[in-house]
């Protein structure tokens, strides 16, 4: 059964979100970690209450959460440079390898192959899996170790859509019948927008990587030393978001705005991460029947969807305190903790064993709309960085021309020129 906020808030009441995990007696040491959304306290609060409980000689203080992935990292470059470095920090995915590698310049990382190692030949495989360890692994080694992922879903509001004559379940097969479903919403009159992908308002280039991907494009060329979407692909991707718009009954608007306009019932198509079932599913209450499908893939052989997430690395180097530090990130790779966070969320397991009977099998069991970012597992594909640690310079400035394309104040085709110039600028300049 999903845990429900007024639970949840029994269960933590007065545990404010900077608060330490307070040291007993026989506790040698406090971890500090650093984590990315505020609204992530929700799951890293009683998962380390139930860490614990399990090694009470560990504490574990959470430093305030950055706003968003982008904005942590850029924290975590900054603390590096004057040593004042937190014991674990997640990063975002994308972020990772600009991460791990400026970090190991100064001997500032911790990689957990040795950890990994010392578990048994057969812990990795039978916990983890290779697709969910390579989300951790840069240039070979295992910089951090996957917590969160995700694959961008849609949710739909089933009456609407019926109310328009459309079935939801044609929604998957192409982003024409996307458009043309979200024109029929529109259509109906009132307060209501026909749908919403918030790419001109996300904090990072996930969803913008996702229409790239899923028509079987990629970030950056085979040499990683250009744009990869210099292209038709890179065109038609820009074309589209314009139709969410003149054709979909999107409108723009800030993306916790457009989360609230759905969850009132005023939006018939949203395109968002499976973290947000949670969320989404409390907003809407019993206001509409809320269903989720999968994210459209134009191209069926090559096409791909980026995987959204977190991954937990260890930053200190005293070896006392990385032991400790892995104990929890293995304990919260682990089944419990995942089963706790997904309850939670709604993103994936990253642990193996999770998904089975003993754990959450009946909860999926009990929420199918859980089950859609699992049924897409297979495109799963690596969530992209530009190299030379502007990334997020980068996705902020492909953003406003993005914003502008929908808008209609720039055509997709200078829209994607300038786009590609000044992506190839900044990746010069780093």
């Amino acid at each position: 059964m999903m845990l429900t906020r007024k639970s949840f808030l029994a269960g933590t009441a007065a545990v404010a979100a900077t608060a330490p995990f307070a040291p007993s007696r026989a506790q040698a040491l406090t971890l500090e970690v650093y984590y990315a959304f505020p609204a992530f306290q929700r799951f890293h609060e009683p998962v380390a209450a139930e860490f614990r409980k399990l090694r009470p000689d560990i504490g574990i203080s959470f430093r305030a959460p950055a706003p968003n992935y982008d904005e942590g990292h850029q924290t975590i470059l900054r603390q590096a440079v004057a040593n004042q470095l937190p014991d674990i920090f997640f990063s975002g995915f994308h972020l990772l390898p600009e991460l791990a590698r400026a970090l190991a310049r100064r001997n500032q990382i911790t990689y957990l192959d040795e950890f990994l190692a010392a578990e048994g030949p057969g812990f990795a495989a039978e916990n983890y899996g290779e697709r969910i360890l390579a989300l951790g692994r840069v240039d070979g080694r295992q910089a951090g170790l996957a917590f969160n992922a995700s694959n961008p879903i849609s949710y739909y509001n089933e009456d609407l859509l019926k109310r328009a004559g459309v079935d939801g379940a044609t929604l998957t097969r192409s982003w024409d019948n996307v458009i043309a479903a979200g024109g029929k919403v529109k259509a109906l009159g009132g307060d209501i927008a026909g749908m919403a992908y918030d790419v001109h308002g996300w904090p990072d280039g996930w969803l913008f990587e996702a229409m790239i991907m899923q028509a079987g494009g990629s970030l950056l060329n085979e040499a990683g030393t250009a744009v990869g979407f210099d292209n038709e692909i890179g065109l038609a991707a820009l074309r589209t978001f314009r139709r969410f718009v003149t054709e979909g009954g999107m409108r723009l608007m800030d993306w916790d705005q457009s989360r609230q306009q759905f969850g009132a019932g005023l939006t018939g198509i949203y395109f968002a991460s499976p973290a947000n079932l949670a969320q989404i599913t409390g907003l809407v209450g019993g206001k509409f029947s809320l269903r989720t499908t999968t994210f459209p893939i134009t191209d069926p052989v090559r096409g791909r969807i980026p995987t959204g997430g977190n991954g937990a690395v260890i930053l200190t180097r005293d070896p006392a305190r990385a032991r400790a530090a892995w104990e929890y990130v293995k304990f919260i790779t682990g089944p419990l903790a995942q089963k706790i966070v997904v309850e939670m969320t709604g993103y994936l397991p990253v642990n193996l064993k999770a998904a089975g009977p003993e754990f959450l099998g009946p909860w999926y069991e009990q929420n199918p709309n859980a089950r859609t970012p699992v049924l897409q597992i297979e495109r799963a594909g690596p969530w992209g960085a530009y190299p030379g640690g502007n990334t997020v310079r980068i996705w902020r400035a492909q953003r406003d021309i993005i914003t502008a394309v929908m808008r209609g104040d720039v055509s997709p085709e200078e829209g994607l020129r300038r786009i590609v110039e000044q992506t190839h600028a900044m990746m010069r300049s780093a």
